[in-house]
């Protein structure tokens, strides 16, 4: 248990210093804000913070810490060590400064803020990129809610049926001002995602005794069950529990209703550390739920089996009701079902928002939306009825990471741009220098892309990430030294 307690200690202290450093870097400031200087009471609308804090972690979590997590956890304790430092030096800073530098661009989504400092190929890129990840998502977050609930009700009440259901709430979701549906339901499903995992948290240490697998020299080598090599699978298969592409799809959304740029590092940087606690904690259930009374590589092998049997969502009811009981179960039951949907409607409203910012779409009139949500809802439902989304769905997990890589890439040439010291630049170049070598060597390994020898993998990762921050280096040190603007110009 100490292992688990000293990683839990690093994640709050984490933000209650690392943030502040980045917070200083970015230099906040008393700047209107996109809600307040033009609300149009759709999705520029003022929200109270504890409010957007809530949303914010459940739109970028929803099932993400823990699926996540617990796939992670058949690596081992040395998990934990990916989503601690993951989430501090990585995960929040690429939430912060994507929301931010959305808040400081009018509220943009995240395809025109990348497009705005890394040219326009870059622009195109990312815009279609970001559309087809955000529906990717939301495909996926309908179809698995939409199966469980024909399982646990009448056989005439389908997986077609909850389907439609769910896709109508969509619509609805997507359509209507942020503050109807989101801004109120949202907060609430929010409280439930983070008293699961600390009930998750009490029921190990209680029920358990704190009997939980230390890290060591020993589980930091160890291999996972079915051979799939640590690096760089581990660290793009916990994704959302460390750091997460998508989370920049989602933090513009609540950039336009912020009402001061100090409440950004509650907001952005702490949803991701709730985040990360939140991941830690299914991390250790998993790796302890099935390790009690038996060996680390027993327990990972069991889990592992339990995933395959089972899937995620089977390990999640069969750790909740174990630890919890029935209350377990029942939060077992809103977790499974409930949080893929307030990520999946999120998911379709940022994709209408990417959309409206890249043709200049006015979206506060009912028209306008209509014409954006309505097509958009039925190409999900479309792709969801037809096509075998669970061969298509593996290259989320790669393109996620992908843009999370962007995404820090575009914070470390703005905090440049705008004239900030070499060295405050580097806040965000060197997690983005990791993360391209995850990208790139995830790429070249998976079973889904490439799949080559880890021999060629690994140098191939290393070498282009290298090749990044040389370029980013230079781009600094030579090519722009007198094309900077004040860091008070940023916009």
């Amino acid at each position: 248990m100490i292992t688990f307690i000293v990683c839990l200690l690093l994640l709050i202290v984490g933000f209650f210093t690392y943030s502040k450093l980045v917070e200083k870097i970015f230099r906040v400031d008393d700047r209107p804000t996109p809600a307040v200087a033009h609300p149009d009471g759709v999705d520029y609308v003022p929200m109270k913070a504890w409010r957007i804090f809530l949303v914010q972690l459940l739109n970028i979590a929803g099932l993400g810490p823990i699926y996540g997590a617990l796939s992670g956890a058949c690596w081992g304790p040395s998990v934990y060590l990916w989503i601690v430092f993951g989430t501090i030096l990585g995960g929040g800073v690429h939430d912060f400064l994507s929301g931010m530098m959305s808040e400081r661009n009018d509220g943009k989504s995240i395809s025109e803020v990348v497009g705005l400092y890394m040219g326009k190929v870059i622009t195109f890129l990312m815009r279609v990129f970001s559309v087809v990840l955000l529906v990717m998502v939301g495909v996926n977050f309908s179809v698995g809610p939409a199966d469980l609930l024909a399982k646990l009700t009448p056989e005439t009440l389908n997986t077609t049926f909850w389907l439609v259901v769910i896709m109508l709430y969509y619509l609805l979701a997507t359509f209507l001002p942020i503050d109807k549906i989101i801004g109120k339901l949202y907060p609430v499903f929010g409280l439930c995602l983070i008293f699961m995992a600390l009930g998750i948290g009490g029921g190990i240490i209680v029920q358990m005794g704190g009997d939980m697998p230390e890290l060591s020299l020993a589980s930091l080598t160890a291999a996972h069950p079915d051979g799939l090599p640590k690096w760089a699978m581990m660290f793009v298969t916990v994704a959302c529990g460390a750091i997460s592409g998508f989370h920049a799809t989602q933090s513009p959304m609540m950039a336009r209703c912020i009402t001061s740029e100090k409440q950004g590092r509650t907001i952005f940087y702490g949803a991701m550390v709730a985040e990360g606690v939140i991941a830690l904690i299914w991390a250790a259930a998993g790796v302890t739920y099935y390790t009690n009374h038996g060996s680390l590589l027993d327990g990972m092998s069991g889990l592992t089996a339990a995933i395959a049997a089972g899937g995620s969502g089977g390990v999640v009811f069969e750790i909740s009701t174990g630890l919890l009981g029935t209350v377990g179960g029942v939060l077992a039951m809103i977790g499974v079902i409930a949080c893929p949907i307030t990520s999946g409607d999120t998911a379709y409203r940022a994709a209408r928002l990417t959309i409206a910012d890249w043709f200049h779409i006015d979206q506060s009139k009912v028209g306008p939306r209509a014409a954006l949500s309505v097509p958009l809802l039925g190409i999900g439902a479309v792709i969801a009825l037809a096509l075998p989304w669970d061969v298509l769905w593996r290259y989320f997990s790669w393109s996620n990471q992908t843009l999370a890589m962007i995404v820090l890439w575009t914070g470390a040439v703005f905090l440049h741009k705008y004239g900030f010291p070499p060295k405050a630049c580097f806040i965000a170049a060197l997690p983005a220098t990791f993360m391209s070598a995850v990208s790139v060597t995830y790429f070249f390994q998976a079973p889904e892309c490439l799949h080559l020898p880890v021999s060629i993998a690994y140098p191939v990762g290393i070498v282009v990430a290298v090749l990044f921050l040389l370029i980013f280096v230079w781009r600094i040190l030579i090519l722009q030294k007198n094309d900077v603007l004040n860091p008070a110009q940023a916009k």
